[in-house]
């Protein structure tokens, strides 16, 4: 559908819905088909151009399903947005299309015995504030966490704060169910349970529309937020990895910064020294008297120390230098430098890390994030920066790292497979037919879409029985 004729079908579905919530002006538009993508030169050249035809802003599933509906009858795209903190342009509109607004969807249910069922639009940080009263909280956030969305999160995201104890969302047990709209004439409301959830999670809503998540939650602590800085980097790389792997511990955030990387952090500045390389963490308040002795023996040195209450109260966290968080300051002071996704081994990561940091210098510097990978494996993943000299150097860099058995998963790419999940996967793509069988969600994002017809694909592939 050229641009021309989904104007005319745009013209007539806001005609047939004049009370709904609808943004039109180009500019006003084209800021809302943004996410963080700019963090790689090679996607903000890339989706540059690319943007929806009209934003719309649904009040509840009424208002939702005429949206669906009307733009089925028309077949013109539909992309959904939540927070739009997201890096890899998982909302920008490929193919032009109406953007669905779905932080209208915020309402979140009274928090049960470590469970919380929440809609798709609420931010992360309002989940706590209802759930934390309660003695529970997350398992599992990203550093944009007073931004970003509960669907956005399950559509785009990974990890974060949280998963050095229970690993990413997509781990077991971490999200119990979803439920979803299917894209069809008629929508259907359908409820889908764990394991058959997660075939929608990382899918840039490509293959349905997330309404609610029902996550499983972690107890509270008395959180402490602790910068402890290090005059060598192997120091600060086995501090952390003994803070890691110290089972008794009990710790939420876990990241390592080479230097200069805490220079970036400019609020900061003042606690510490530019070469000096630095160890975030958020640790219970009855396990911080081990701290120091691990400063001791590792040669560190307390810089910023504050409780998890403070930092709330005085939006100051220290979580907000962490994950990817790290690239936006850093981008801030150095506009020319971009950034990678690595996985280390379980078995050998801190050789590892060594060897690639002595390998590329300070072309690649080191951010390290610890965490617990799908099987519990303590491990660790790169946030690293680099000093972009052109696409070609920022590939060599990448082939470098799978040569040296570091797994890469690309941020520079949109497409779903080219990135985090690496293969085309005929199950995601099964998902999309039963749910979106004109592929008129977010199209242009899910490879395997395109070549459905050489696929195996399940006619149920969410093994539905009660629908």
């Amino acid at each position: 559908m050229d641009s021309e004729q989904r104007k005319l079908a745009l013209a007539l579905i806001q005609q047939a819905l004049p009370d709904l919530d609808w943004t039109l002006q180009a500019t006003k538009v084209k800021r809302l088909s943004r996410d963080f993508h700019w963090f790689s030169p090679i996607l903000k050249q890339q989706l540059e151009d690319k943007q929806a035809d009209a934003v719309v802003r649904p009040r509840n599933e009424e208002e939702l399903s005429l949206v669906v509906k009307a733009c089925v009858q028309h077949q013109l795209p539909l992309i959904l947005r939540g927070g739009a903190t997201g890096n890899y342009g998982q909302l920008v509109p490929l193919q032009g299309g109406i953007l669905v607004d779905m932080t209208g969807f915020n309402q979140i249910g009274e928090p049960g015995n470590g469970v919380v069922r929440a809609q798709a639009g609420s931010r992360l940080a309002e989940i706590e504030t209802i759930t934390r009263p309660a003695g529970w909280e997350l398992r599992c956030m990203p550093s944009t966490y007073r931004l970003a969305t509960l669907g956005g999160l399950y559509g785009g995201g990974f990890g974060g704060i949280g998963s050095i104890n229970y690993g990413p969302l997509g781990a077991p047990g971490n999200v119990l169910s979803v439920k979803v709209m299917t894209m069809e004439a008629e929508p259907r409301i359908l409820h889908i349970p764990a394991p058959q959830a997660l075939l929608l999670h990382h899918a840039y809503g490509s293959n349905g529309i997330v309404l609610e998540v029902e996550l499983a939650l972690a107890p509270v602590h008395q959180w402490i937020e602790r910068l402890d800085v290090f005059d060598d980097f192997s120091d600060a790389l086995d501090y952390a990895n003994a803070f890691a792997r110290s089972p008794g511990l009990v710790k939420r955030q876990l990241a390592l910064f080479a230097a200069p990387i805490p220079t970036y952090f400019t609020h900061l500045n003042g606690h510490y020294q530019a070469h000096q390389h630095a160890v975030i963490s958020v640790i219970a308040e009855e396990s911080e008297g081990f701290c120091s002795n691990l400063l001791e023996k590792y040669r560190g040195h307390s810089a910023v120390r504050q409780s998890a209450a403070e930092a709330r109260e005085a939006n100051t966290s220290l979580m907000e230098y962490c994950w990817n968080h790290t690239t936006l300051h850093a981008l801030k002071i150095d506009s020319s430098l971009t950034y990678l996704q690595t996985a280390f081994n379980y078995t050998n990561y801190r050789q590892q890390i060594i060897d690639m940091a002595a390998l590329f210098g300070d072309e690649v510097i080191s951010h390290i994030e610890f965490l617990r990978d799908n099987d519990g494996n303590i491990t660790a993943s790169g946030l690293q920066l680099v000093r972009y000299s052109s696409e070609e150097r920022l590939n060599e860099i990448m082939v470098t790292f799978r040569d040296n058995d570091v797994k890469i998963n690309n941020p520079h790419v949109y497409k779903i497979e080219d990135g985090k999940q690496g293969e085309i996967k005929s199950e995601v793509v099964s998902v999309k037919k039963y749910l979106d069988p004109n592929g008129l969600l977010n199209p242009g994002k899910l490879s395997g879409w395109e070549v459905r017809d050489t696929l195996v694909l399940n006619n149920d592939p969410l093994l539905l029985t009660d629908r």
